[in-house]
Order: C-alpha cells, then structure tokens, then sequence
C-alpha cells in the first residue's frame, strides 16, 4: 500500500443471489422447490480506485449502481468475491440510521455501545461524552430510550457519534439528507472542520451539490464500473447530462402514458412535438444557469382557431411556479390558427438555479384552453456558483475597504 494512500481498492467484484420467491421453512423448502429459484445480479464489476490520506471522494450513480454495496465493502459489513481492499487508520462509518443502536437502551447508553464498535475504549467515551451529546442537541432526551426518538434524532446521535471518535477515514451513505436545515449546515461545517484536520472521507449522495461543497473528488460508478473520475463539477457535468439524456429517452418512449395524465383542452389543435436545444441546436435537458435554452412546439390544427395564444410556464418539481408568460401578455394580441406550424419560446440566458424543472407549454383561447400540456419538458439546471433561491438576478456589488 502506497505511505500516501488511506484506501487502496484494486480490481472489487460483487455479486448477489436474487431469489424470486424463497422458502423460508422446510415444508416450503421440501414441496416448493420452484421457490429456490434466482438469478445472480452482478452489482460490481472490477472497480479499482485509491483515496489519499486527508482526501475526500464522493461516489455518485443512478440507483442500484453499487455505490452504497461498495461503501459496505470498505466498512467490511460485507466482502467482495474477489479483488483487494486496503484501508490505513481507524473507520468510522454512517451507513443507516441507527444502524448499532439497541432500541431499548438509552441514547447515552448507545453512546457507549456504538462508540465502543468504532473502537474507543470507556475511558476515550468517558472524554468525549459531553461533547458527543451537546453536538447531538438532544440533552434533555438523552436518557430515554431511542425507540422513542423520531429519525431525525436517530440521525442526530449517529452523525454525532460517528464524527466524535477521531477516526481517520469517514464513510458516509446519504445520511445527511435527513434532519432539520440547521442541523444540516452544522454537519457541513462540522464535516469541512473535520477534513481539514485530515480525515479521509468517502461520501455516497444523489445530492451532488453536497458534494461539490466537500469533496476533491467524484467516482462515478454506472453499471458495476467506473465510468468517469476527476473534479466534482466536471463529472458532474456528465453524469447531468448522460441522465439528462436517459430521460428525453424514456420520456419519448412513455409519452402517449404521460400525455393522457397530464394534459387537457379542447382538441381544436394539440402540441405533437417538441425540442429543447441549446446555443448550438443541441438537444439535451441538463443546462447551465445562464445558458441558452431554446424551446420549439410544433403543433398540428385539428379545426380553425380564433383568437389564440401560446403560452409556457416553469415549475419547480416542489410545485413552486418560477415564472409564467404567454404571446397575448407580451405581445397584446391574438392569433389565428389555421394550419399547423409551431411556436418558440427563447432564453437567451436562463437564470433558474439549479434544481429540477417542469416545463408546461400550452395553446389558449378565450374560450379555454385548446391545449394545455402541464409536464411538456423536465429540465435540470445547474450552476458554477453556489448562491441561493429561484432565480439569479442581474446586480452589481459595490464595497470599499
């Protein structure tokens, strides 16, 4: 193992038996024997990947990738079928929540237990107990059973543990998406504290802004293998838009599903087409905040139109509308359709901040609607810079020191 080196992963592979419908007892076992029948799932394919010491990676993939099968490897809760791994230091680990604790014992009872699994010995727990509990927030609990906490305390006393016992490498497996805003800033800032201090740190998170705010680092894992290693922004940057591209895919492949469910109107003409391009004419659905987003409908007439308008609107997948318009608001008058054309609607610079997007596109009359497709287009947007909110604005910063 390399002296610069906390983990050294050569050549890991992995695979599980999927059973259909197993049999549990021996009379299911002896009359059932079509229930013993499974397939093995190849979860990793030969991964190979070092970590330095003080370094912090994050490992990012769609679901069932084998980011958090990998993560259990390094932890040792579970061993590859063959290949390598080295790892230099103590480890302490945030796999699930909970994840140690007895639910009958008290949360200062745990402490003792779980802290005592990282490797501290009573006298170490003794030390850092105060400390430990006045992270967790969770005085006045404390000496109650943790089956009475809810997850977020769950996650508060495991979070508060895990980074409290001076380990060298830190795993992480999507732990930090629970709990309340506060508490999630204070493990950010406890987490860059702790990294700068030297602590290795491996991360498992489908929030990539979390990553790109800790880590040196992204691993992206696709089908058992790496597909891609470097800077976060700049794997990231793929891996939007290789997802970006698997949904344009499924969504033309599901579109008469989706246009049933999420569209109404009148039938007198209907949106049968649609691109999204950007400044170059490229297709795609993951753009940058401040990018050229160029979004045409065609559509075809079905009978006369009088007095109609197009229109769009942007919603953020919460259901916040960010911002809608229409050809009457803007250009004060009404058109007339009476053979199939298609109507665009340019930003020249889109100034949402990241986040996933609906897009919902429509053709209106003063009758009603004629059609109106709420869920035409998903977008993602991200960004290069981390501020905060729906929407950059224009602004000028002035100081003097």
């Amino acid at each position: 193992m390399l002296q610069e080196n906390a983990i050294e992963v050569r050549d890991i592979t992995k695979k599980f038996k999927v059973y259909y419908d197993k049999g549990h007892t021996l009379k299911e076992i002896s009359l059932f024997r079509n229930r013993r029948r499974y397939e093995e799932r190849n979860v990793l394919n030969g991964i190979s990947f070092e970590v330095k010491t003080g370094e912090a990676i994050g490992l990012i993939g769609h679901n069932g990738c084998g980011k958090s099968t990998t993560l259990k490897l390094l932890t040792k809760i579970m061993y590859p079928d063959s290949g390598s791994i080295e790892m230099k230091g103590r480890v302490s680990s945030l796999l699930e929540l909970g994840a140690g604790f007895h639910p009958d014992m008290s949360g200062r009872e745990n402490i003792y237990t779980n802290a005592s699994i990282f490797g501290l010995t009573r006298k170490e727990i003794d030390v850092r107990l105060d400390q430990i509990i006045d992270f967790s927030e969770l005085q006045e609990f404390i000496d109650n059973p943790v089956r009475t906490y809810s997850s977020g305390m769950y996650m508060r006393l495991a979070f508060a543990v895990a980074i409290n016992v001076n380990a060298d490498i830190l795993l992480i497996d999507e732990i930090l998406a629970v709990g309340d805003i506060n508490f999630q800033a204070k493990c950010f800032s406890k987490m860059q504290e702790i990294k700068a201090a030297g602590t290795t740190i491996v991360i498992v998170s489908h929030s990539l802004g979390q990553i790109e705010q800790i880590c040196d680092r992204s691993l992206w894992i696709h089908e058992g293998k790496l597909k891609a290693v470097g800077l976060p922004m700049d794997v990231h940057a793929e891996y939007r838009s290789f997802m970006g591209q698997e949904r344009m895919r499924r969504q033309r492949n599901e579109a008469i599903v989706h246009a049933d469910s999420k569209r109404w109107g009148n039938g007198k003409a209907q949106i049968n087409k649609i691109l999204v391009t950007n400044a170059e004419g490229a297709e795609k659905s993951v753009y940058r905040t401040g990018e050229r987003i160029k979004i045409t409908a065609f559509y075809k007439v079905n009978e006369k139109v009088e007095n109609a308008a197009f229109g769009i609107a942007f919603f953020r997948v919460d259901g916040v509308h960010c911002y809608g318009t229409n050809t009457q608001i803007e250009q004060s008058e009404k058109i007339t359709l009476s053979r199939d054309g298609k109507f665009i609607f340019e930003f020249p610079n889109i100034e949402l901040l990241p986040g996933d997007y609906r897009v919902g596109l429509a053709i209106t009359q003063d009758a009603g609607d004629v059609d109106y497709f709420s869920d035409a287009v998903q977008l993602t947007i991200y960004s290069e810079v981390d501020d905060k909110g729906i929407a950059r604005l224009e602004h000028v910063i002035e100081y003097e020191i």
